[in-house]
């Protein structure tokens, strides 16, 4: 019954027995093209990663939530500490962010109920998050000087695009504030914008001319 009501399976009321519907297919697809990403995006990761000396992440979006499906990890001994498999919010993530700013100023409104503080820089109106957004779409990448969903976090991200120019993750990087500040951001930018660019050729993605 609750796999009905979410609407994997549908009841065949002739003989009371239950089908498939085509949302289990879209599952598997999005979690085959999770692995692919990965896949792909592994040496471009390793190449961030030696280049910043930060810890690289590689997210998707859900919805409203990032996960992180890869992750290469900081040398240093002072670092990000996340998970493969963790989520977070995506209005207060450089990833989350990243791929936000694809997407068209009304499909935000999904966040306005959800925003909630984290820490004293987190974005709590769908305002403060359109600001970001929009800047952003600007400069080409995503920046957390603060961390805004755990404190002395700082971060830079930027989209992956897929065949069709849609989203297909994240790439960035993220250390503790004290050490990433705005003007090691935004040198770094490059190199993350970099790797995105090389991830998104290898999935496929023609940039127009």
């Amino acid at each position: 019954a609750t796999l009905q009501q979410l609407g994997y399976v549908h009841k065949n009321d002739a003989d009371s027995t239950y089908e498939l519907t085509v949302k289990i297919w879209e599952l598997g697809n999005h979690v085959i093209g999770s692995m692919d990403l990965v896949k792909m995006a592994r040496p471009a990761m390793t190449k961030l990663a030696d280049l910043t000396g930060e810890t690289v992440h590689l997210s998707v979006l859900d919805d409203t939530d990032v996960v992180y499906v890869d992750k290469i990890e900081s040398k240093h001994q002072i670092r990000a500490h996340t998970s493969v498999g963790m989520r977070a919010p995506a209005f207060a993530m450089a990833t989350g962010k990243a791929m936000l700013a694809h997407e068209p100023d009304e499909a935000l409104e999904r966040f306005r109920p959800l925003f909630k503080r984290s820490t004293d820089p987190t974005r709590v109106t769908l305002e403060e998050l359109l600001a970001d957004i929009r800047q952003i779409r600007q400069q080409g990448y995503a920046m957390v000087l603060q961390g805004e969903w755990r404190d002395g976090i700082a971060a830079c991200a930027c989209a992956i695009l897929g065949q069709a120019g849609s989203v297909a993750g994240a790439i960035g990087i993220s250390g503790p504030d004290s050490r990433l500040k705005r003007k090691e951001l935004k040198q770094f930018s490059e190199e993350v914008r970099e790797a995105a660019r090389t991830i998104s050729l290898a999935l496929g993605y023609l940039p127009h001319p």
